[in-house]
């Protein structure tokens, strides 16, 4: 009767542990995965988070560069994001840090297509503890 009992325990706990356990790529939705498909049809084996929004963050590579796109659940293309460094920004960029941003240390510089701002540079400055995002255009205009 013991081993009964403990074999079924160990039955139960066994498969709630098992219907527990999701994978990141079973979460994603049908239309995320057939969205980004259509985007970027070279790309098979992203992979997928969801982010503090409910949206879904794809990461991969494209000729040996890394990418990050973000859909929302429904499969709409939100933007898609790639770390550059401040040298690869473009020059009038560059200088409007020096003059306008130079008590500011620049902590991360992104580049982002988006939905509906179209290409922009997302530069992530800080001063003083505080981090501040200035979003430029490609000739030096603050969108942000």
């Amino acid at each position: 009767m013991r081993k009964c009992i403990l074999l079924f325990s160990i039955l139960i706990f066994t498969i709630s542990y098992l219907s527990c356990q999701t994978s990141g790529k079973d979460e994603v939705p049908s239309e995320v995965k057939a969205s980004f498909k259509a985007k970027y049809p070279g790309e098979n084996d992203p992979d997928w988070e969801k982010d503090k929004n409910g949206n879904f963050e794809s990461s991969f590579k494209i000729d040996g560069k890394h990418y990050r796109a973000d859909y929302s659940p429904e499969g709409v293309w939100i933007e898609t994001e790639r770390s550059i460094k401040k040298k690869e920004l473009p020059e009038i960029i560059q200088q409007l840090l020096k003059t306008d941003y130079d008590a500011f240390s620049v902590v991360e510089v992104e580049e982002v297509q988006h939905h509906s701002k179209g290409l922009f540079y997302d530069v992530e400055l800080k001063k003083d503890g505080e981090k501040h995002d200035v979003e430029f255009l490609k000739n030096g205009q603050v969108i942000n």
